[in-house]
Formats: structure tokens, C-alpha cells, sequence
């Protein structure tokens, strides 16, 4: 049975798939893993399409990499 991004429970293990999206489900898990400045941006959202074997922890880590970089 396919991930639900609308519904399902997203932990860090959570593996990236080929049905990702993003989604009001995906915006609080980021939230929760990343702080309140959470926001997508157009290359993150790349990633998240091209970054399959991967988990949600890893885009949280990748996130927070990205946000570290800009400082």
C-alpha cells in the first residue's frame, strides 16, 4: 500500500518515495523537526523530488544544512 503524505505518520525514518509531496502533513513534520522558520523554497522541493533511498530525517538534516550555510 502506498505512503499517504496527506495522512500518514512521518517519523524520521520515513523514506522519501517516488509519491512524494508536499503537504500540510509534511509542512508540520518540518515544523516539529526544524523550528517554527521552517519553509520550503524551490531548491529544497528539488531535492525532496530527486533525493529517492533518502529519509525525512535526512531532508530535515538537509534542511538545516541549507539554513546553516546561508549564515
Amino acid at each position: 500500500m502506498a505512503f499517504d503524505w496527506h495522512s500518514d505518520e512521518i517519523t524520521r525514518t520515513t523514506p522519501l518515495t517516488g509519491s512524494y509531496r508536499n503537504t500540510q502533513n509534511v509542512r508540520r513534520f518540518f515544523q516539529t523537526e526544524c523550528g517554527e522558520g521552517f519553509k520550503f523554497d524551490r531548491s529544497l522541493m528539488a531535492w525532496l523530488k530527486t533525493a529517492i533511498d533518502q529519509t525525512m530525517g535526512d531532508a530535515a538534516d538537509e534542511w538545516r544544512r541549507r539554513e546553516a550555510a546561508k549564515r
